[in-house]
């Protein structure tokens, strides 16, 4: 896909990801619609998966560690054919595959772990970088993880030791758009230069703004030149918490909740820029 295609591509995703919120009546959208430049150009242009072949022993990995932000991860799935796009309409339903956190429990295709306590992603996601090293597979990892969740320490450990093991093949995705559920993390926690933190713990560290393509690609496109350097690379990336829709826009708010279909058709009409026609779903 080239850019402009991408950019279509990753609003269509906030649109199912307003979709899937508005028709559970509950979720967490802020976030995802912050994350979906990223895994859109990840899913499309550089992850090596097989949606036929989700047990694909080579395939490329993706933790998802900010868990509640499963929205934009079901979306893609769904659009690139792990299971059918009605499935995204049983979102948080009693007993549906996909639940408010991504659990392996339900087998959900295309989906690697459960995830959603915050702090445990980039340690699931070393494991499995290095056990892809061990085993001479050349498979890479993707994990997402949120800037508030770096308040934990958990992280850190996971952190000092991909650097110690010399894990290269591990890209851990900074979500850093300045916002958790109680507010902004500078006035609960400041989590400080997340780039110079990583950098510190021997990581390659590119940081972006999360909505600019050709930064996107430049950053992934290092990760896998980074290949056989010993260190495992960082993409923090600056994002904004409810990108594309402008009354949730860099509202704390917004980190969970439902849209009205009033709102919902507002949405839509921003991030598609066409008529919705009365259809919402």
């Amino acid at each position: 896909m080239e850019i402009g295609e991408l950019k279509r591509k990753a609003n269509e995703l906030r649109a199912d990801v307003l979709r899937i919120v508005t028709n559970a009546n509950s979720g967490h959208p802020g976030g995802a619609l912050g994350m979906a430049d990223l895994v859109t150009v990840l899913f499309c242009k550089y992850l090596r998966h097989d949606p036929s072949r989700p047990d694909w022993e080579d395939r490329d990995r993706f933790v998802l560690s900010n868990g509640h932000a499963c929205p934009i991860l079901y979306a893609v799935l769904a659009d690139r054919g792990y299971f059918p796009r009605e499935e995204l309409w049983r979102f948080r339903k009693l007993g549906a595959m996909l639940q408010g956190h991504p659990s392996t429990a339900w087998k959900v295709p295309g989906l690697e772990a459960s995830s959603g306590s915050l702090g445990n992603g980039l340690s699931v996601a070393l494991g499995m970088a290095l056990g892809a090293k061990l085993a001479e597979r050349d498979a890479r990892v993707y994990c997402f993880v949120s800037d508030g969740e770096l308040q934990e320490g958990q992280p850190w450990e996971a952190a000092t030791a991909a650097a110690h093991h010399k894990v290269d093949n591990l890209c851990a995705l900074i979500d850093w758009n300045g916002i958790q559920i109680d507010g902004y993390t500078c006035d609960v926690m400041d989590v400080g230069d997340l780039t110079a933190k990583f950098r510190a713990f021997g990581w390659i560290v590119h940081e972006i703004d999360g909505h600019d393509f050709d930064a996107i690609m430049a950053a992934f496109t290092s990760f896998l030149a980074a290949r056989g350097s010993g260190q495992p690379t960082a993409i923090a990336a600056h994002t904004v918490l409810g990108k594309g829709v402008s009354f949730m826009e860099n509202d704390p708010g917004w980190h969970y909740g439902a849209l009205s279909e009033v709102q919902l058709e507002q949405a839509l009409s921003e991030l598609l820029a066409e008529p919705t026609s009365g259809t919402l779903f």
